[in-house]
């Protein structure tokens, strides 16, 4: 009893703090240092999976994300195919050590629903039409996380696509943008996500034409509030894609002479 006590003490101190948390200060910084419009650090690694058709790895602020796309190839099994297309079918787990206490290694109700939204992105993506009877099998793990995953992973997955060749229309990008503390801000982190009025906004584009793949909402904005938060998240979108391109022509830019049997070099 007198813990149980304790714990709601404890519970309502820290709820409190929160409550007097200045999540963007007057000088327009928040809690991290960034501004409302700066995503954390990103870095994106493609071909680190040697038997994937295409792979990428991906560090977003602490976030930590591997992909790895298998395919088109044979559908299997074979009654789930489509005549018509690719099936597209995307999957995401967290590593059992991605975050404090121990996640339980069988895919929750959060993954399936993420995989299923995801998957949907790519099949607006992917000139599916072009490979019937196929599948296009994507696999993402999170291997650390602190809020935004769903996106990073997508992030990833998309430039892994790209790096097996598969034809898209466009190569998805993605932010996760909200509030906290009554600002709109881009890229929440874990302390803003719990913040008493958070409102979470994963959302992802098809980049040249700003056609909307994945918007999902955790809370409610006012309808100004709702523009104020597209116009940064496409903004940050744009900051995003220009990194992934970068990340594939660093790839094959590095790609050195080797010299051929008969002493010519060959690329």
């Amino acid at each position: 009893m007198a813990t149980k006590k304790k714990e709601e003490k404890e519970s309502k101190k820290e709820s409190k703090s929160k409550e007097n948390l200045e999540y963007v200060n007057k000088q327009g910084k928040r809690l991290d240092g960034r501004t409302v419009d700066e995503t954390r650090p990103i870095k994106i690694k493609v071909g680190v999976v040697p038997n994937a058709d295409g792979s990428a790895y991906l560090e977003w602020g602490q976030n930590k994300v591997i992909a790895a796309v298998y395919g088109p190839r044979e559908c299997l099994p074979k009654h789930t195919a489509n005549p018509y297309k690719a099936m597209v079918r995307y999957t995401y787990r967290m590593a059992t050590f991605s975050v404090p206490d121990r996640k339980n290694p069988r895919p929750g109700r959060r993954d399936v629903e993420i995989s299923k939204v995801s998957s949907e992105a790519f099949e607006r993506a992917i000139f599916t039409e072009k490979f019937p009877n196929t599948a296009i099998d994507i696999y993402v793990e999170v291997l650390d996380s602190n809020a935004g995953t769903r996106i990073a992973a997508l992030t990833t997955a998309a430039v892994a696509v790209a790096d097996a060749g598969i034809p898209m229309r466009d190569m998805i990008a993605g932010v996760a943008v909200g509030k906290a503390g009554g600002n709109i801000i881009v890229d929440l982190n874990k302390y803003e996500e719990d913040a008493p009025d958070a409102v979470d906004i994963p959302i992802a584009i098809l980049p040249n034409s700003e056609e909307i793949v994945l918007l999902q909402m955790d809370g409610l904005l006012s309808k100004k509030e709702w523009v104020e938060a597209r116009t940064k998240a496409f903004a940050a979108i744009k900051k995003v894609h220009e990194l992934q391109k970068q990340a594939l022509l660093e790839k094959y830019k590095n790609f050195e002479s080797t010299p051929s049997n008969d002493g010519s070099d060959k690329q």
